[in-house]
C-alpha cells in the first residue's frame, strides 16, 4: 500500500525540539516501512516543508533555516520516496473537491494533497491533523499514534 506523508509528519520529523513527537513519527514510519508499506509525498507537501522550513523564526511557526539545509532536507524526502506530481488532473479534481467540500482558506492546501492522492489512486495518509482531512470520503487518514499503538 502507498501512503501519503503530510507536511506536519515530514517537518517534526526534522524537528529535534519536539522529542516526543519525533520519536512517534519514526516508530509510525518504521512500522509502515516493515509492512512493506511504500512512503510518497505530493509537490504541494514539499512545498509547504519550503515554506514553513525558510519562514523566518519570529514569523508563525516558522523555522528560520537557511536554502542549504532546507535543500539537504528535502533531498533527503525524494530519497526516501516518490513525490507526486500536480498534474493537470489532479488540478480538475482539486477544483471538483473545492467546489464539493466548500474549500476555503488554507483549506486548499489540503485539497490539493488530497487531488494528487486521488490522481494516484491512494487513499492512505499520515499526518497530525487528521481532522484536516476527515471531510474526504474513501480516505483513510493515519496518525503516528493510530498507527503506534496496538
Amino acid at each position: 500500500m502507498r501512503v501519503v506523508v503530510d507536511t506536519d509528519v515530514l517537518l517534526r520529523a526534522f524537528d529535534r525540539s519536539s522529542h516526543e513527537q519525533q520519536r512517534l513519527i519514526f516508530q509510525s514510519l518504521r512500522k509502515l516501512w516493515s509492512e512493506n508499506n511504500e512512503l510518497v509525498t505530493t509537490a504541494q507537501n514539499v512545498a509547504e516543508f519550503w515554506n514553513v522550513s525558510t519562514r523566518p523564526a519570529s514569523a508563525r511557526g516558522g523555522y528560520g533555516l537557511p536554502i542549504s539545509i532546507v535543500e539537504q532536507r528535502v533531498q533527503l524526502i525524494e530519497r526516501l520516496g516518490a513525490v507526486l506530481p500536480f498534474s493537470l488532473r489532479a488540478y480538475q479534481e482539486w477544483r471538483r473537491l473545492s467546489v464539493a467540500h466548500q474549500i476555503t482558506g488554507v483549506s486548499v492546501h489540503d485539497a490539493r494533497i488530497v487531488a494528487s492522492m486521488w490522481d494516484a489512486n491512494i487513499s492512505h495518509i499520515l499526518t497530525m491533523n487528521d481532522a484536516d482531512f476527515r471531510r474526504y470520503p474513501g480516505l483513510t487518514v493515519l496518525t503516528p499514534t493510530s498507527i503506534t499503538q496496538p
